[in-house]
């Protein structure tokens, strides 16, 4: 049994309220491309920040292509004496369509089990923030906490990276409020994800005339995924997978354009990059005379692996479950995150301090809400003791191993 501390007395307190608010959350559909459900979700947000003494800013997101994305959260308290600033970060978005929240409502399951789709990922998660930003709040002597709640991180933060670049350049350090993996681990370290978008462009042609005088785009990105598949296995560390493959629309056409998209992973920024390098050489080659290939990286998030700031949070956050009674290790995972972009920017990093939960993106969606009061009470101490000084005090400000 470990040390019963008022911080998790309070947090026990606060469960009730903790399961409607979620209840509420999960019961609107916010995926990232529903700008509306978005904000109806931000909406709830913000109440719930208000109601832990922090003021409240909406901050409108484009996509790159110009469409709307739903506003960013971003609520704020601040201590009575200068310190240093934290940032908390969690995500509003979900994957799944409208709809989705009517036909699997949030349910819980013999007093423990939540369900709903976003209960894990990452509606808990960013529900445990909140409750401890207001756990903290009366009990914050010093420094700034700064809650960044994004509408976009389920597309890879495509239209919030300025905002989230600016909060993280203001930030000492920084909490992911992703939640705790399924086993109970909390992460440091993320493996570096890209999207890698190349489009092939040829000449179209009669395929019983002339099939001679166009140049098949289709065979050209056929010829390319075969040599990109073969990458595999040369790092490691990396993996490659060939996921969309897009060409023609008739068969007696030869297609003028296809599509490669692949998924890119790589636990190294060194590796990250030479894979990267290694594909755009391939499409730069002349598979098939007279197609053109160009790649886009598309929504990179670079590596994460832990430095020396981001070890003592670990270490601090172990320490302090130990203390409570909560067995529990740090993990790296193959997923990224807001943390990737974060920790990229060189402040320490700590992620997955959200409840326990799994199966992200499908319709098992679960959260423990045994976990709730006690990773919450975890958070609220590790915000107390960065807002102290804490890993500061070591002068750590900027070890994060990220290379961007």
């Amino acid at each position: 049994m470990g040390t019963v501390t008022p911080i998790h007395d309070e947090a026990r307190e606060l469960l009730p309220e903790y399961v409607e608010r979620l209840r509420a959350l999960v019961g609107v559909d916010s995926g990232s491309l529903d700008p509306g459900g978005v904000d109806a979700v931000g909406d709830l947000v913000s109440g719930y920040l208000a109601d832990a003494g922090a003021e409240v800013e909406r901050v409108p997101v484009r996509h790159p292509d110009g469409g709307p994305l739903g506003h960013a959260v971003v609520g704020r308290l601040s201590g009575p004496e200068p310190g240093p600033t934290l940032l908390l970060a969690g995500h509003l978005d979900t994957v799944f369509e409208r709809g989705t929240a009517a036909r699997r409502p949030f349910t819980v399951e013999n007093g423990r089990w939540a369900r709903g789709p976003g209960v894990c990922d990452d509606k808990g998660g960013l529900l445990a923030g909140i409750t401890a930003m207001k756990i903290a709040a009366p009990r914050l002597r010093a420094g700034d906490l700064v809650l960044y709640c994004g509408p976009d991180e389920e597309i890879g933060s495509l239209g919030s990276r300025p905002l989230l670049a600016s909060l993280t350049d203001g930030a000492d350090l920084a909490l992911c409020l992703e939640c705790a993996r399924e086993d109970g681990s909390v992460v440091t370290g993320r493996k570096g994800v890209a999207d890698v978008e190349v489009t092939f462009r040829g000449r179209a042609a009669h395929a019983g005339i002339e099939r001679e005088a166009g140049a098949n785009a289709a065979l050209a990105c056929a010829r390319a995924a075969v040599r990109i598949e073969r990458l595999n296995g040369r790092w490691p560390d990396a993996g490659i997978n060939i996921g969309v493959m897009r060409s023609g629309h008739r068969p007696n056409v030869v297609p003028d354009t296809a599509t490669l998209v692949l998924d890119v992973r790589a636990d190294l920024p060194s590796t990250y990059t030479a894979v990267l390098d290694a594909i755009d050489r391939i499409a730069s080659d002349v598979l098939v005379p007279g197609v053109e290939a160009k790649t886009a990286v598309v929504a990179p998030a670079p590596p994460w692996s832990p430095g020396a700031g981001d070890t003592l949070l670990r270490d601090h956050y172990l320490a302090l479950a130990e203390q409570a009674g909560v067995d529990l290790a740090a993990v790296s995972t193959g997923g990224s995150a807001d943390a990737n972009l974060i920790a990229a920017r060189g402040i320490p990093v700590l992620d997955g301090l959200g409840p326990v939960g799994g199966g992200d993106h499908g319709p098992d969606e679960w959260l423990d809400l045994d976990s709730v009061a006690p990773r919450t009470a975890l958070l609220a101490e590790l915000i107390l003791w960065t807002a102290d000084g804490g890993v500061l005090g070591s002068g750590t400000r900027g070890a994060s191993a990220v290379q961007s």
